[in-house]
């Protein structure tokens, strides 16, 4: 008997690993996320036990840790008379996902575990938006954060949001992930600490699925746009390549436009 954590990815269930796909396929339990795609339960053999465990935005702290609370009983439950447990976490059940949490309770009542990584909405989205995380010349390095900050009802249970201040002065690309609730908070966050009111941002919906769409803007413009979640907000030189302007470097060079 074994619990496996398994990301799933992005959205398109083409980028699920292989190893994912067979899981699904043998999976006696599913415990799955609000956001993981019908495309992907799809693969869930059809006499499985599938359970929507996914938090639902808008609760507060408290409710979130409960519910967690609630996965930690299933999972433990399930584990101890199914064969195959599949907990499965859109992106990967490291980032931002509580796959460690989950993990300790299920030490903590002797069962067996293992974790199989998946693609990261981070850069998962980023790729199938066209937009590289990082650019030689452009942006050395990449940053993930949570969006979820203290006044935004979402119920991170994380303990603390990032530091804004820090992370403006970073420079390099900047990945916000469930940051749409919070994005008129980080954007005068960013833009108090120093970074330009027109540093380019990409916002991507529903990244790898056919309904993604992609709006881009500036750091100034960024209270104002009209996407909802799931989405994935980028902010840095790179989210203006492949648009035919002309690019800054990280020090504020001109670059050739694409």
């Amino acid at each position: 008997m074994t619990v496996y954590l398994v990301g799933a990815g992005p959205g398109d269930p083409g980028l699920l690993t292989l190893k994912a796909a067979e899981l699904l396929g043998r999976a006696d339990v599913v415990l799955h996320d609000r956001l993981v795609t019908r495309d992907v339960l799809s693969l869930v053999r059809s006499d499985a036990l599938c359970i929507d465990v996914g938090k639902r935005p808008g609760t507060d702290t408290p409710g979130a840790d409960r519910r967690q609370g609630e996965i930690g009983r299933l999972l433990v439950e399930h584990g101890r008379t199914s064969a195959v447990v599949v907990r499965l976490k859109g992106g990967d059940p490291f980032v931002f996902g509580r796959g460690a949490e989950e993990i300790e309770i299920l030490e903590e009542a002797g069962i067996a575990w293992q974790v199989v990584p998946g693609v990261t909405s981070a850069l998962g989205v980023l790729g199938a938006a066209g937009i590289p995380a990082t650019y030689r010349g452009l942006a050395s390095s990449v940053t993930v954060v949570t969006g979820q900050t203290r006044d935004s009802g979402a119920g991170s249970g994380l303990g603390h949001e990032p530091n804004w201040e820090a992370l403006a002065h970073t420079g390099g690309t900047l990945v916000v992930l469930m940051g749409m609730a919070s994005r008129a908070a980080i954007a005068a966050a960013l833009l108090a600490a120093g970074r330009a009111p027109d540093t380019p941002v990409a916002v991507i919906q529903d990244g790898t699925t056919p309904a993604q769409r992609m709006v881009r803007t500036t750091l100034a413009g960024l209270p104002v746009v009209e996407l909802g979640a799931p989405a994935v907000i980028v902010v840095g030189p790179v989210a203006d390549l492949g648009r035919g302007v002309r690019r800054r470097s990280e020090d504020g060079s001109a670059l050739t436009g694409s």
